[in-house]
């Protein structure tokens, strides 16, 4: 059941724009940020230990929900987005500063015994990540506070992870490409 819950909650957590779009047009006034609440809230119940990074932001979602909801905000519903972002951008920069980076984290998970050269090589890719996460953070708040709300879910439900896709597929191809050169 535990596997369930944190699988719904992360499909619900991914849609997230859409779910806020259709609950602002179609649901009564409140619904959405009170079902997307007690996401968040059952999301956190099921945090592993390890993941204390993943805290923050959620701690943040329950705050702009509960709160759009008690002071009437449908608008606080929109800043979750920029939420993950600046975490992301600070888990990435903190371990640039602190090392190993965090693509450096990933890669060593498929190949623990990576050579040196691709160090430096996995921090520039780190770096990239971290000018998506501003892009998609600043893009983010503008979308929240100057555009309409089918806007901010085009760029918040479907660009935005398109443009990391992109990142990550193209990184992906450029890399197998590098390496079998190297």
């Amino acid at each position: 059941m535990r596997v369930l819950l944190q699988v719904l909650t992360a499909l619900a957590l991914i849609a997230y724009p859409v779910a806020v779009y259709l609950g602002l047009n179609y649901l009564p006034a409140g619904t959405i940020a009170l079902v997307l609440c007690l996401l968040l809230v059952v999301r956190l119940m099921l945090q592993k230990q390890k993941v204390k990074t993943l805290v923050l932001p959620l701690l943040v979602g329950i705050g702009l929900t509960a709160g759009s909801f008690v002071a009437k905000r449908s608008d606080w519903l929109l800043y979750y987005p920029v939420v993950i972002n600046l975490t992301m951008l600070a888990l990435f920069s903190y371990s640039l500063y602190q090392g190993p980076s965090m693509i450096e984290r990933f890669a060593r998970l498929k190949e623990p015994d990576l050579p040196d050269e691709a160090i430096g090589y996995l921090k520039k890719v780190t770096l990239l990540w971290c000018g998506l996460f501003i892009l998609n953070g600043t893009v983010a708040a503008y979308t929240a506070a100057f555009t309409s709300l089918a806007t901010w879910t085009l760029y918040n439900g479907l660009i935005a992870y398109v443009l990391m896709g992109l990142l990550l597929g193209g990184e992906w191809l450029y890399r197998s490409f590098w390496l079998k050169k190297t």
